[in-house]
């Protein structure tokens, strides 16, 4: 419950210095706004973020995104001319992929066995779901309520045995979460052929980098795709692992996501924070080669 409770002393402070970002206020008034001493809330944000409450909001404004956005196009367009963009690819988390069969579609879980459980990120409460063949469903309920979150999951698999277990879903969400030893994680998915085509590709965005719809459409060989890619980033049905939120839109605006904007926000400044500088010339050499 620590974890938790320290998240949502980090999404109040990121609300609250957001919404106020015109009057820039202090550390002080930022502190006596949560009702913790300064000092308190710079180590605990310091702690998580890398950074003051004051330097991370610098991560979410637009020039700021516009700048990623350009970085990350070299990135992407490095990935496309060596041909990294394709199925099967890996990205920092070792993630594999496995899409069911129309068969097992059709059947609609029939025959499976689905444990799921709710758990506490270092984003806040979380639902998870897996089978014997990998993790199926990743979702943020802190803003969309955690009976969406169940019903999201649940409607996908109507003849599907479902069982509770919160023990070990919280193991599993420490494993995303932490994952300091670099475990493989196995996802088993389930969406159209094009669905999977975009998902994969996402993963090929590396952590503090944006990319636009349309640059993932290129990437897939769909140029004129752009508003259909759209769709398939918000059918995800595995987030953070499947990273849609580093997704924005062209101008540098944030843009929709599944899980609530503020999580959105609170996602790509993390990843922003921790990458710490920008993606040079010699780190985009560095990303086409070592994938």
């Amino acid at each position: 419950m620590e974890r938790n409770k320290q998240y949502q002393l980090i999404a109040e402070t990121i609300r609250f210095v957001a919404d106020n970002q015109p009057s820039q206020p202090s550390l002080d008034q930022i502190s006596a706004e949560m009702g913790v001493s300064p000092h308190h809330l710079q180590r605990t944000f310091q702690s998580w973020a890398g950074v003051s409450p004051k330097q991370f909001l610098k991560y979410l404004t637009r020039q700021a995104a516009l700048e990623r956005l350009e970085n990350g196009n070299s990135v992407l367009e490095s990935a496309l001319e060596s041909g990294l963009s394709g199925p099967g690819r890996l990205h920092d988390l070792m993630v594999s992929t496995e899409a069911l069969t129309p068969g097992e579609i059709r059947k609609q879980g029939a025959g499976v066995r689905f444990s799921y459980g709710f758990g506490v990120t270092p984003f806040g409460n979380a639902l998870i779901s897996w089978t014997s063949r990998g993790i199926n469903f990743l979702g943020f309920c802190d803003e969309v309520g955690p009976g969406k979150c169940l019903t999201l999951l649940t409607s996908q698999w109507s003849r599907a045995d479902f069982q509770e277990q919160p023990a070990v879903a919280q193991s599993w969400l420490d494993t995303v979460f932490e994952n300091h030893d670099s475990t493989p994680i196995k996802l088993w998915l389930r969406g159209s052929p094009f669905q999977l085509k975009v998902w994969q590709a996402l993963l090929a965005i590396p952590d503090g980098m944006h990319a636009t719809y349309g640059q993932l459409a290129r990437l897939i060989g769909h140029p004129g795709a752009a508003r259909t890619v759209g769709s398939a980033i918000g059918s995800n049905p595995v987030a953070w692992i499947i990273p849609c939120h580093r997704v924005i839109r062209k101008v540098g605006e944030m843009g929709g996501y599944r899980w609530g904007e503020l999580t959105k926000k609170t996602l790509i400044g993390y990843e922003a924070a921790s990458a710490g500088t920008q993606i040079d010339e010699n780190s985009v050499r560095h990303f086409a080669a070592g994938h």
